[in-house]
């Protein structure tokens, strides 16, 4: 198995990207190959050659890098020669089984589309991002991908949200949510008022409108929204996570009790940081094109990109794209079959 990592994507860049393919490298039996400036990356490389890897690391030369700031219309217009175009190349080619990239998320999601084209059906790909709750993991989509969303784009993000979180996840038949501002019928916008219609019709486990508070109770597998609203979410959340982390610092050096409590609750708290950060999950999978490609935070560390590769690795091997078209096939067609719900775990 071959993953293209984007050397250059991130606020980090390459620095973090290099060592989070070797630090991959040294648990997985696959090769990464690193997607950049050849001359700006062999010498980190090096710096990683006397670690024992399971695994293989390559580079593969791309002149040309996609800043943060570069507008993703632009780049998509004159970059050809990206590290995030190439490694995406790679993928479409059979040269690759999986793209990921720290970089440029608008140039990701728009290079995605335009090398790997949607899967049919598709009329929207959107960014999925798993989400902790009290008792395991909620699927919220979009989380950013589509700030303007017609009704039938939501039901597809249900359709494929429902298949990532029996195949990746693991949920046997998992329950479907439409976030609103309340669970009564009369609620919602014009947008979600139509799509919980069309969602009723479908044969997913759809349990109707949800409200933001479901989404970490773990009554919900599986939260639809406009990219616009997810991406709030998403924020809100990091935010929260944030400010409690740091809040929880300061109250433990107000006095030695405190510090003392603190070093008792040592393991439970790391486990909790565990579940709540985002760099354990690595990444985000922009379903809906044909290929695997992960979206990883700008901000991501070695760590964050390992995850993310093994990340990868879990969606090739669990054949989530085949997955995928297979419902969208289904929904194309009207339901005259039964959807099928994934894979048995």
């Amino acid at each position: 198995m071959i993953i293209a990592v984007d050397a250059m994507g991130g606020d980090r860049a390459p620095h973090v990207t290099v060592e989070g393919a070797c630090l991959a490298a040294e648990e997985l039996e696959l090769t990464i190959a690193l997607v950049g400036d050849k001359n700006i990356i062999e010498p980190l490389l090096e710096e990683h050659k006397y670690k024992k890897k399971k695994g293989s690391v390559a580079i593969v030369h791309a002149p040309e890098v996609i800043s943060m700031s570069e507008s993703p219309s632009v780049a998509l217009r004159k970059k050809k020669n990206s590290s995030i175009n190439l490694a995406l190349e790679m993928v479409k080619k059979g040269e690759a089984d999986a793209a990921i990239s720290a970089g440029n998320s608008g140039a990701m999601m728009a290079f995605s589309m335009f090398v790997m084209k949607r899967l049919p059906g598709v009329e929207r790909p959107a960014i999925a991002t798993v989400m902790p709750n009290i008792i395991g993991a909620t699927v919220l989509l979009d989380a950013g991908a589509n700030v303007d969303c017609k009704p039938t784009n939501l039901v597809q993000f249900g359709i494929m949200g429902a298949a990532y979180a029996s195949t990746i996840l693991g949920i046997k038949l998992p329950r479907v949510g439409l976030l609103s501002n309340g669970e009564e019928e009369e609620k919602g916008t014009d947008l979600t008022r139509e799509a919980h219609d069309l969602l009723k019709k479908t044969p997913l486990n759809y349990i109707g409108y949800i409200e933001g508070r479901d989404i970490f109770k773990g009554t919900v597998d599986v939260v639809v929204c406009d990219g616009f609203t997810g991406n709030i979410v998403l924020k809100v959340a990091e935010g929260v996570a944030y400010a409690i982390t740091n809040i929880l610092k300061t109250e433990v050096n107000q006095s030695i009790f405190s510090k003392l409590g603190f070093a008792i609750a040592m393991p439970a708290l790391k486990a909790l940081k565990k579940k709540i950060d985002y760099e354990e999950y690595g990444g985000a999978p922009l379903l809906g094109v044909d290929g695997i490609s992960i979206i990883c935070h700008g901000s991501s560390s070695s760590y964050a990109i390992k995850n993310a590769i093994k990340y990868a690795k879990e969606c090739v091997e669990k054949k989530l794209n085949t997955i995928l078209k297979m419902e969208m096939e289904k929904y194309s067609k009207g339901y005259n079959e039964e959807v099928p719900r994934g894979v048995e775990q």
